[in-house]
């Protein structure tokens, strides 16, 4: 709608998890680091939390497009699955054949591919978002498949991606032999002040701008307080600051737009 009047080729502050528009803070740097070292030495289990909203999944969707020529993945974004569903999902994103409908036989199926993966020297990684909806039972497969492995090398590298309730989750002592399994860990903060103003002119850049449309500094000091640093916030207080100067006919986007965009967000009547 505003696209035009800015001369944009894309909004800058939708909340879809595209790649391209992934802002590498320093927090997001370091992850994505660990998850390829972890894939990379073949540690097994890693775990990458984080608050609502602070682009995980785009992480993710980053991580797969990292990965070199010789590791294969398979990314399961429906972790509330039972136990035979997810097996077969997992197998099915990895393009194994499933030979038919009992665990023993997607096991064996499988750890015959991920053998044979490691002889031809490839390296397959499983990613699951939104781990914190995974249930112990579900967990406790997981823990199996780690399992696989030969005497020297982990044939399957699992990265477990969720809110922070997943680490609340994994401190139950029935899950005590996954929780120890777990080599790598890391959680995603929200931006910094200064990493907000980055973000902002970073996705207003990537989405086409050159300086067709701006916002002050203290416009982007009272989006930093109200999102708190927290990416998809940003966005959705970015596009209405947007969309609000558009029908105002404004190309800079100041605190008074930003702060009305606030209250119709948290719903306040506007006198």
């Amino acid at each position: 709608m505003y696209l035009d009047f800015y001369n944009l080729k894309e909004k800058p502050f939708n909340v879809t998890s595209d790649p391209n528009f992934l802002f590498m803070s320093r927090r997001h740097r370091e992850a994505l680091t660990l998850m390829l070292y972890g894939i990379r030495e073949r540690k097994g289990f890693l775990e990458i939390t984080g608050e609502v909203g602070t682009g995980k999944t785009t992480l993710c969707r980053v991580l797969l497009n990292s990965l070199d020529e010789r590791t294969e993945a398979a990314f399961i974004f429906n972790s509330d699955l039972p136990e035979m569903q997810l097996l077969k999902a997992i197998v099915e994103d990895l393009g194994v054949g499933v030979p038919g409908n009992t665990k023993i036989k997607l096991f064996n199926q499988l750890n015959r591919y991920l053998i044979d993966r490691l002889k031809n020297n490839r390296n397959v990684v499983l990613i699951l978002d939104e781990a914190q909806n995974l249930k112990p039972r579900v967990l406790e497969q997981l823990r199996m498949l780690s399992n696989l492995e030969t005497e020297k090398d982990k044939l399957f590298q699992i990265i477990l991606v969720g809110q922070p309730e997943l680490r609340s989750k994994l401190e139950s002592p029935n899950l005590r032999q996954l929780r120890q399994r777990i080599s790598v860990r890391y959680h995603v903060l929200p931006l910094e002040g200064s990493e907000v103003v980055e973000y902002i002119k970073h996705r207003l850049l990537v989405a086409g701008s050159r300086d067709s449309v701006s916002f002050t500094d203290s416009a982007m000091a009272r989006v930093f307080e109200y999102s708190h640093g927290v990416p998809r916030l940003i966005n959705i207080l970015c596009d209405k600051a947007l969309l609000l100067g558009f029908v105002l006919e404004k190309r800079e986007i100041d605190e008074e737009i930003v702060e009305r965009c606030v209250d119709e967000i948290e719903g306040r009547i506007m006198v």
